[in-house]
């Protein structure tokens, strides 16, 4: 059969997106030496360049059209990473005290580069053998580390958000009386309850929305002096439900929360769920792997009596993002509540099947970076990092104890809130007017923290009162960086108070 000349020519098809191994090795060994580069110099670099978007916007041309023609990958992937590294806020700086965002570990930078490159499809056994493999070993291994039993389900997701989604929806399926995954939420009279603690990240909201329940479903229970969800209170809304007829069928337990870092009293939790006959789950984004860390707080290692937990890899694991990690104690609770088999799947049912225990089909080869980290640091190594942070952090706290210019508030896990109270505003009454003002002034510090490009910090509300919040989940911090941080604060702070003054 003759072939068409177009056709013929396909013989020795040459893509546009390829690049010849000669070329991609010259790239990609001058891509390691500006990453590398990057790093040694990262001490010395601000933060944050605090640009707006505007800046960046022109920088890109952002209006620009997309190219006609093709470029030299050379020079865009050198143009990228200057770009990169000139312009981000860079949250493996050793003085990023803000979001609960590790410092990504080298060896997870290069596991990402090396699980692109092979680049398998983590949903079916069959299309990822042995990266399916290292998730389910990593998986094992995440819960080993908190103590949790190393028998359990769990998968690899993208952070926490929807590691607790997944939890949330194994919780529906099991403990509604009805088919809910096939009949919803209107085949029934009875209201689902969720109770969460107000400190509760917002993933609560997320879910109830999203999965049908209504964000008027959760019962937000009230928090203590301590940011602590409170049991009797939790135990008064579940007695009043279940009398109005409703069904109350989960319980969130926070094992550090987002603010303040604080842990809910997980034992109390337990015990009222088996009670109850409710779904215990834990939301252990931030502070589950610091269950057996010296210096934990009390009560943390009480998650491993939750029947569900989500972690997240990328805050204290020092993994890339992304990477959240889903822990079921009863594996057969995931597939029962996302397992379908369409008559074009062809795989082995006995295999680990990743597509029937989570909401993916198609999945990326997160667990790499994971493993790697556990292989790198070990046991010893995770739990000696992390207890460094919670050190650091405490230290940090009583210097601003100490300070009298700074206002400690709290410090629980790596975590500490606190606020800058000017000298000639220290002894006076805590009037509404004065809160008003401090709430401003800390507000306003915050951002100037942030543009000066020596450190950047977030906020937290306690007590009504806005503070700053420096959390470190961060391997690059020494005791330099956090030594040095009261003194910025108070100077930009005594800046900031004087102009304010002037106003």
């Amino acid at each position: 059969m003759a072939l068409s000349k177009d056709l013929e020519a396909l013989r020795n098809r040459k893509a546009p997106i390829e690049i010849p191994a000669d070329t991609f090795r010259d790239i990609g060994h001058h891509l390691v030496d500006q990453i590398a580069d990057h790093l040694a110099g990262l001490r010395g670099l601000p933060v944050t360049p605090a640009e707006s978007g505007a800046e960046i916007r022109r920088l890109l041309a952002a209006d620009s059209t997309v190219p006609e023609t093709g470029s030299d990958p050379g020079t865009l992937l050198h143009q990228a990473a200057e770009l990169l590294f000139a312009h981000s806020l860079f949250n493996g700086h050793p003085r990023f005290f803000g979001y609960i965002t590790s410092s990504a570990a080298p060896v997870g930078v290069l596991g990402d580069f090396l699980a692109a490159t092979v680049n398998p499809n983590v949903g079916a056994w069959k299309l990822a053998p042995v990266a399916t493999e290292i998730e389910a070993q990593t998986v094992r291994w995440i819960a080993e580390l908190i103590g949790y039993p190393s028998d359990c389900g769990g998968l690899l997701v993208s952070g926490g958000n929807m590691a607790n989604f997944v939890c949330f929806l194994a919780a529906r399926a099991t403990k509604a009386t009805w088919d809910v995954r096939q009949d919803g939420l209107d085949q029934t009279e009875k209201r689902l309850r969720v109770y969460a603690s107000s400190e509760t990240h917002t993933w609560i909201q997320k879910a109830a929305d999203l999965f049908g329940l209504g964000t008027s479903a959760i019962r937000w229970i009230p928090a203590d002096a301590n940011q602590r969800l409170d049991p009797d209170t939790l135990r008064r809304h579940i007695d009043d439900d279940l009398r109005a007829g409703d069904q109350p069928f989960l319980v969130v337990g926070t094992a550090g929360s987002v603010s303040t870092g604080a842990v809910d009293p997980l034992h109390e939790i337990a015990a009222l769920c088996l009670e109850y006959d409710l779904w215990f789950h834990a939301d252990g984004a931030y502070g589950a792997v610091a269950a057996q860390v010296p210096g934990a707080p009390p009560g943390l290692e009480g998650i491993i009596k939750a029947d569900s937990v989500a972690v997240d890899p990328h805050k204290w694991l020092y993994a890339p993002l992304e990477a959240g990690c889903v822990l079921m104690r009863n594996a057969r609770h995931l597939q029962s509540a996302f397992s379908y088999h369409p008559p074009y799947y062809h795989f082995d049912p006995d295999a680990i099947n990743y597509f029937d225990l989570g909401p993916q089909n198609s999945r990326g080869f997160r667990a790499l970076k994971v493993w790697l980290g556990l292989r790198q640091a070990g046991r010893t190594g995770y739990l000696r990092m992390m207890a460094d942070d919670i050190q650091l952090a405490s230290h940090l706290y009583q210097m601003l104890v100490q300070h009298p210019e700074l206002e400690a508030f709290t410090h629980n896990l790596s975590i500490t809130t606190f606020r800058y109270v000017p000298s000639d505003l220290r002894g006076e009454p805590g009037s509404a007017g004065m809160e008003e003002y401090l709430n401003r002034l800390n507000q306003e510090l915050l951002g100037r923290i942030e543009k000066s490009g020596q450190a950047f910090l977030s906020n937290a509300l306690v007590e009504g009162k806005f503070v700053l919040r420096a959390c470190i989940v961060n391997f690059r911090t020494s005791l330099e960086d956090v030594e040095a941080l009261p003194e910025l604060v108070v100077r930009l702070g005594k800046e900031l108070h004087a102009s304010l003054a002037e106003e």
